[in-house]
């Protein structure tokens, strides 16, 4: 029997990468969003294990019925993120900033508790954070704290939800529609992160797919934050 797996955020980028990944190795996958039209594209992506559910990781209701619709799951992955909490501090919002943890912290927190009753005795959870909660870089200390919040909890839910198996993804930057808010400066932006790197460019999706499927896979790992960031912070930051 194949295990089941469910995406929560698995509509576009490394959501979507990582179905294809788990779905391409035999796993059945569950995939999340909050449109329809685009959940229709992406189950047809993934293929004849696919499915899809529409779902807000931020309504706990909406979770609970969806983790009872899907019945039991070996593992679940949590990517759903926002687009608010990047900028200057100075002018960084409270209300940028509660969106940001609406969007993500909380989005994955309540969707983590809805899996539970799901989720197999030693089955994981997978967070996906981002690698800015470690990087000393200008203009993201709000990405910082939502992100550095997601991290800080894997080693202690590991210990409290065991055998549940606990840990977490942080990508770098990672070539996605999230960069798409920068318009005609986006390539440039880019281009700026690659140079940053030792391997001389941005990550794909399909590069943190990889290193989610890793961490699923292992059954030994737990309470671990794995980055995949290309190297980014053995490198100088240069401040503007």
């Amino acid at each position: 029997m194949s295990e089941r797996v469910v995406i929560v955020g698995g509509t576009s980028g490394i959501g979507l990468a990582t179905a294809v990944r788990l779905a391409a190795s035999g796993r059945e996958v569950v995939v999340t969003g909050r449109t329809s039209e685009r959940l229709e594209r992406a189950v047809k992506e993934i293929g004849e294990r696919g499915s899809g559910v529409v779902a807000d990781a931020r309504d706990p209701e909406a979770m609970r019925d969806l983790f009872a619709e899907v019945g039991p799951v070996d593992h679940v992955v949590l990517n759903v993120s926002g687009r608010k909490g990047a900028g200057p501090f100075r002018s960084l919002s409270p209300d940028d900033l509660r969106g940001a943890l609406e969007g993500k912290l909380i989005a994955q927190v309540v969707a983590a508790q809805a899996a539970l009753a799901a989720l197999r005795r030693d089955g994981s959870l997978t967070f996906v954070a981002a690698a800015s909660a470690n990087n000393a870089l200008a203009g993201v200390a709000g990405l910082a704290a939502v992100n550095g919040a997601i991290e800080s909890m894997v080693p202690g839910l590991a210990v409290e939800l065991a055998p549940v198996r606990v840990n977490a993804v942080s990508p770098g930057v990672v070539d996605t529609e999230w960069w798409d808010w920068l318009g005609d400066d986006r390539q440039g932006v880019l281009d700026g992160f690659a140079a940053a790197t030792t391997v001389g460019r941005i990550g794909t999706p399909a590069d943190v797919a990889n290193a989610i499927a890793y961490l699923i896979e292992t059954g030994y790992a737990t309470g671990t934050v794995l980055t995949v960031d290309g190297g980014v912070r053995l490198k100088p930051s240069v401040q503007s």
